[in-house]
């Protein structure tokens, strides 16, 4: 377990992220960029910038990879990134006779440049302290790294949905260490700009389909464990 906080890693992280949100999203800096998909990604980056520029400068080692704790990235990429892709795709093609790959993985993207940050460098970072405040204190930075703070009904419900996030995500990230897999259960909430029914129902399937790989995992791996240990 981690035992010291580095606070000024932390705080070059965040300087990094928020500079790299206001720029990108407050003002007129990337309008002139003819592709959306860049645009989108590009919105997002802040917080991978910030920690993969903390992990060089102040020598920390990575936990969280894109392969995570699976044998071979194929794994989390076909569960976490292949499914929702296809199954998004397909519901659009048989509703709209459209295939949205490119909006549906510039999401995902967007998802993973995010928890680079969030989970792959600040909830490790804080790994020392006791789980709900390290939860509380990455929901907090989250929310106003959104730029967003005013404190309407709206930002209060959106701020509960990032601390119920930061718990779930976090989970997630403690169970897979893959970057894949906390990127599309970050990406849920930003999969469709309107919730409706059509939308709410691929979500539960996407979440449900999701929990129970995790949980015939966790399942696995104990049997594993138990199976060394004999």
């Amino acid at each position: 377990m981690k035992n010291k906080i580095n606070y000024l890693a932390i705080l070059t992280f965040y300087i990094i992220a928020i500079v790299l949100r206001y720029l990108t999203n407050k003002t007129a800096l990337l309008n002139s960029l003819p592709d959306n998909f860049l645009k989108v990604i590009l919105k997002g980056i802040g917080p991978a910038a910030g920690a993969l520029i903390v992990f060089t400068v102040f020598k920390i080692k990575p936990v969280l990879s894109l392969k995570g704790n699976y044998k071979t990235l194929l794994a989390p990429f076909l569960l976490y990134w292949a499914v929702p892709i296809l199954l998004i795709s397909a519901v659009a093609w048989f509703i709209n006779g459209s295939i949205p790959v490119i909006a549906v993985s510039a999401v995902l993207v967007y998802g993973l440049l995010e928890e680079i940050g969030w989970r792959g460098f600040l909830q490790q970072e804080l790994k020392s302290l006791p789980g709900f405040l390290n939860i509380l204190i990455v929901a907090i930075l989250w929310f106003i790294w959104h730029l967003n703070v005013d404190l309407t009904g709206t930002n209060l419900l959106f701020f509960g949905i990032l601390l119920l996030g930061s718990w779930g995500i976090g989970k997630v990230a403690d169970s897979t260490n893959s970057l894949l897999a906390v990127s599309a259960f970050h990406s849920l909430n930003n999969f469709f700009p309107a919730i409706n029914n059509r939308n709410l129902t691929i979500i539960i399937i996407l979440l449900s389909f999701w929990i129970i790989a995790l949980i015939i995992r966790k399942k696995q791996q104990t049997k594993a464990r138990i199976h060394t240990r004999q």
